[in-house]
């Protein structure tokens, strides 16, 4: 069990092919005020990352996020920001749109969407979600992007 735990912890969470484990499913509004789900997102590989304006690396990996997300946009890649509770509605706000971020920005203004998630304790945390919907890893702290892009390229492959 020990040797399980410990490659657990070496490959991020990382579960097996056939047995991920399935993503939350949870209804969001984003900061426009359109309301959405992550059910309308299956299909497509999703990158949810949890962050704060008050977060440092935060503020550091956002542009690489961005960028991310606009290389795997076309095909069938989507982002969900999702500003932690305790940051104020209006720094997120502003700073999504002083950056102008190219994809969906949620308030978690009561936590419920990073309760829904295993283990979301600091930020940056982001998880990447294949088109089944299932957990393919979870990364704590800024993500190795040329990893991060590696394993997106993989899970845009799968059928």
């Amino acid at each position: 069990m020990a040797a399980a735990t410990a490659l657990l912890a070496a490959t991020g969470g990382l579960v097996g092919c056939s047995g991920r484990d399935p993503a939350p499913s949870f209804s969001y509004t984003l900061l426009d005020g359109a309301k959405a789900s992550t059910d309308a997102l299956r299909g497509k590989v999703v990158l949810v990352n949890f962050w704060a304006t008050s977060c440092v690396t935060c503020v550091k990996e956002m542009p690489a996020l961005v960028a991310t997300h606009k290389k795997y946009q076309a095909r069938g890649f989507e982002t969900l920001a999702v500003a932690m509770s305790y940051d104020p509605p209006a720094y997120v706000a502003n700073f999504a749109q002083s950056r102008q971020l190219p994809f969906g920005v949620v308030i978690d203004n009561t936590g419920a969407i990073a309760r829904a998630f295993p283990d979301v304790r600091l930020t940056p945390t982001t998880y990447l979600i294949d088109k089944k919907g299932a957990i393919a890893k979870r990364y704590v702290g800024e993500p190795d992007f040329d990893e991060l892009h590696a394993l997106v390229e993989k899970l845009l492959a799968e059928t």
